[in-house]
C-alpha cells in the first residue's frame, strides 16, 4: 500500500502533469487556426443555452465524471485538481504569453502540434501518480477500457470525431484546427506512448476514498 509520502507526492506530480497539460491547450488556442472538439462544444453549447463558455465546459466536465461513475470508473484526487485548476492555469498561460496574434496558417499548425505533445506528456505526468483523470481524460480512458483492442490514440480520434461533430451541430466554430486538433492529437498520442512504452488504462488508479483511507489511516 502507498505511503502518506507516496501520496503527497502524487498530488505534486499531479500539480506539474496538469500545468504541463495547460500549457499544451495554451499552445493550441495561440495556433489560432480553429477550435479544438471540446473548445468547439462548448461554443456551441454556449450559442444554445444561457450559458457562457466557461460555464458550458464546466458542465461538459460534470458530464464527463457523471459517465464515468456510471461506468463505475474511480473518481481520484486528479479529476478534482483538474477540475479546479487546468481552465486556470491555461488562461494564466494566455495571459502571460510573449507571442503576437498568429495569422500564418504553417506556424498555427507547429504550434497546434507542439501543443498536442505537451497535452500528451502532461497526461502521462499526472495520470502516472495513479490519482485518477481529469473529467475528459478520464472519459477517454474508461472508453478505451470498454475496447481494449483498439490502440488508446485511435479511440481519442474517434472520441473527438464524435465530440466535433456534436459541437458542430450544436454552432461551434469549425476550421482547420479542428480537424488538425481531432486526428493529429490522437495520432501524436499513439505515437509518444508507444515510443515511452505507456498504456494509461493498465494504471490502478486511487478512489479519492481510498486516498483518504491512506492518509487518515481509516481502517
Amino acid at each position: 500500500m502507498p505511503s502518506k509520502k507516496h501520496i503527497l507526492s502524487g498530488w505534486l506530480r499531479i500539480l506539474s502533469g496538469l500545468a504541463v497539460y495547460s500549457f499544451g491547450v495554451h499552445l493550441t488556442i495561440v495556433a489560432n487556426i480553429g477550435l479544438a472538439p471540446w473548445d468547439c462544444l462548448g461554443m456551441g453549447i454556449a450559442k444554445r443555452t444561457p450559458l457562457d463558455y466557461g460555464s458550458a465546459m464546466v458542465l461538459i466536465g460534470v458530464c464527463a465524471i457523471v459517465i464515468q461513475l456510471i461506468l463505475r470508473e474511480r473518481i481520484g484526487f486528479a479529476t478534482l485538481f483538474d477540475a479546479m485548476i487546468t481552465g486556470r492555469l491555461t488562461q494564466f498561460f494566455i495571459d502571460i504569453s510573449p507571442y503576437p496574434e498568429n495569422h500564418s496558417l504553417w506556424l498555427g499548425i507547429v504550434f497546434m502540434l507542439f501543443g498536442f505533445l505537451f497535452i500528451a506528456l502532461g497526461m502521462y505526468v499526472y495520470m502516472s501518480a495513479e490519482c485518477g483523470c481529469g473529467p475528459k481524460d478520464g472519459l477517454l480512458i474508461a472508453i478505451g477500457k470498454r475496447v481494449p483492442k483498439i490502440p488508446i490514440g485511435i479511440v481519442e480520434i474517434l472520441r473527438w470525431s464524435v465530440v466535433t461533430l456534436i459541437g458542430w451541430m450544436l454552432g461551434g466554430t469549425v476550421g482547420i484546427g479542428t480537424v488538425i486538433s481531432t486526428f493529429g492529437a490522437g495520432a501524436v498520442m499513439h505515437l509518444f506512448y508507444t515510443m515511452i512504452h505507456f498504456e494509461p488504462r493498465k494504471l490502478r488508479h486511487r478512489s479519492i476514498k481510498d486516498t483518504f483511507s491512506i492518509l487518515f489511516d481509516w481502517g
